[in-house]
């Protein structure tokens, strides 16, 4: 019973990393690196990631510099960062892009907190299926282990189900606070 504890423990830490992984993505007002994270660029052919055709710095909070370590593709990283759903306009300045971070209306910022909970959600409904696959193994351990010891299982499990379904309130609360900040 212990492995199937530590399994379902291990991959809901990981439904928990990668709502935080999709909220860093969302915009806050202040200039983050990790928000140009999910941008692909087509260069020479393939797309790749933004990260490892340019280095991304924040000179200021409310600027994003990208440093392209190939200067011919500064075309294709502007049309990237143009094409995505972030609504930037990148500024090409010869050796460098620059991204200058408006400040966030009171419309988007809702749009951003939705974006957070729908995100959210995602995370429950994968916490929520890890309890259900638990919970299966655990009865299928019913003619080896006792009635008891399977009560005590299922027990564990929702405990375990409840803390992370907490982790994942406590952890887009923390976002809506930076959003809405």
């Amino acid at each position: 019973m212990k492995e199937i504890f530590t399994d379902v423990r291990t991959r809901m830490n990981k439904a928990i990393e990668a709502l935080e992984n999709s909220l860093s993505v969302l915009r806050t007002g202040r200039a983050n690196p990790g928000m140009l994270k999910k941008i692909v660029v087509d260069y020479y052919g393939s797309t790749v990631p933004l990260d490892q055709v340019a280095t991304i710095t924040t000179p200021d909070p409310r600027t994003l510099l990208i440093t392209p370590w190939d200067r011919k593709a500064i075309g294709p990283i502007e049309k990237a960062i143009r094409d995505s759903d972030l609504g930037f306009n990148p500024n090409n300045k010869g050796e460098a892009v620059f991204i200058n971070i408006p400040m966030l209306n009171e419309e988007r910022r809702k749009e951003l907190v939705k974006t957070a909970k729908t995100y959210a959600e995602d995370a429950k409904i994968a916490v929520r299926n890890l309890r259900r696959e638990a919970i299966t193994e655990v009865d299928k351990q019913k003619k080896t282990v006792g009635e008891d010891e399977v009560k005590r299982a299922e027990t564990e499990v929702q405990k375990m189900t409840d803390e992370f379904i907490k982790k994942v309130d406590e952890t887009v609360a923390r976002k809506e606070q930076e959003i809405l900040g």
